[in-house]
């Protein structure tokens, strides 16, 4: 089940509980898209750990794996999907702004929810 969120609430919560929302975050996203698939992909909690464990190189694969995951998500429900938005969550990432790839998750998420 994919619960609808407010964005600019978990933006603003990630930013002020000093990134302790965000993992949370990061956990709940990771879950709703693996249900949004109908994939048996690593657990959000197991995705947390492995991203600690690897000093964060875990994040950027988790990144393009999101990516596929919603656009098969979109695809499976008939709406556009481009196709691409692993690789634009990494590139984002890469950049230093993995919270806009969190907030371009979650709307994908949303629409979908």
């Amino acid at each position: 089940m994919v619960k609808e969120r407010n964005i600019a609430v978990c933006i603003i919560l990630s930013l002020v509980t000093c990134g302790i929302y965000m993992i949370y975050w990061f956990i709940c996203l990771t879950d709703e898209a693996n249900n949004a698939s109908n994939s048996t992909g690593t657990s959000g909690g197991m995705a947390f750990l492995l991203s600690l464990v690897t000093c964060g190189i875990y994040t950027f694969y988790w990144m393009f794996k999101q990516g596929e995951k919603i656009d098969s998500a979109k695809s499976a429900r008939g709406l556009e999907s481009s196709g691409n938005s692993g690789i634009i969550y990494l590139v984002l990432t890469l950049f230093g702004l993995g919270i806009v790839s969190y907030a371009l998750m979650q709307n994908d998420l949303n629409k979908l929810a």
